[in-house]
């Protein structure tokens, strides 16, 4: 299967998002894509929620949405919608975070909504508190497709690692990470928290990211980290797209799942142990 990860610096107007995805979806078809992944927040990224409220769809409204699941159908392609941001029906008015995967038929196979909430003060200047507007998921997720099994989390639940364990005993054979990572944090752990995920669990893991600095028509803009990664089962980064906005690609050879997990068969041996 030939993947394509699509690197992006969305700004906050999901039209103008719209139209970059259309293009990019176009150019992975063209170089023989077959799966094409998009990063976190592929609609908006804000950092504004009032903005937010005034731009963000229900899902079964959302424009977004239902243009990407035309285009996947037109291209006849699986397309994983690394999150769009989507108003929910909950009380507290949050949105949620929410992963799509998409048929070659245009049907919605799967959805996942990010578990892991970036409620983060990376500096004095840098701070996040991604719970204020999102509602985390409580549901994990393993999408069955006819070339994998696909489990799916979100930029934040790179970091804990027992999720990745349950999507692979699961039987997840690839993961997807996109993400909208954090410049700073990105630096220093991005490469390190993927490779880690991929060797621990045996499976690909594929990272579409976003990328630069982050044009705002209201609130801050932010800047992210970039460097879309894919991740064999071994712990090889066979894809970085570096800090530009592009398509990556990347064959996948799933035969190499079983290989790793044979060599090294750790996901069988877990063991009980008391607590400290």
């Amino acid at each position: 299967m030939r993947t394509a990860l699509l690197q992006m610096t969305s700004t906050d107007i999901p039209a103008e998002n719209l139209e970059t995805v259309k293009a990019m979806m176009a150019e992975a078809v063209r170089g023989g894509a077959g799966f094409v992944l998009t990063p976190e927040v592929t609609n908006c990224l804000s950092g504004s929620r009032t903005h937010q409220t005034g731009v963000l769809c229900h899902e079964e409204d959302d424009p977004t949405l239902a243009a990407l699941r035309d285009e996947a159908a037109k291209h006849g392609i699986w397309l994983l919608l690394g999150s769009l941001g989507i108003k929910t029906h909950d009380n507290d008015g949050r949105f949620a975070n929410r992963q799509f995967l998409i048929s070659p038929q245009g049907e919605i196979k799967a959805r996942y909504d990010k578990i892991h909430m970036f409620d983060v003060e990376v500096t004095p200047e840098e701070t996040y508190r991604e719970s204020d507007g999102y509602r985390p998921g409580t549901q994990a997720v393993v999408a069955e497709t006819p070339f994998a099994s696909i489990g799916m989390t979100i930029c934040y639940d790179v970091r804990f690692p027992h999720l990745h364990r349950a999507l692979a005993k699961g039987g997840a054979q690839i993961i997807t990470a996109p993400a909208a990572f954090s410049y700073v944090t990105g630096a220093a752990h991005w490469h390190s928290l993927l490779r880690a995920r991929a060797i621990e669990t045996g499976c690909f893991v594929l990272a579409p990211a976003q990328t630069g600095k982050h044009p705002a028509s209201r609130g801050p803009s932010r800047k992210t980290f970039g460097h879309s990664l894919a991740v064999s089962p071994w712990g090889e980064v066979l894809a970085d797209a570096g800090q530009e906005p592009g398509v990556t690609y990347v064959d996948l050879d799933l035969e190499s799942v079983a290989e790793a997990r044979k060599r090294v068969p750790s996901l069988t041996h877990d063991r009980e142990f008391d607590g400290p």
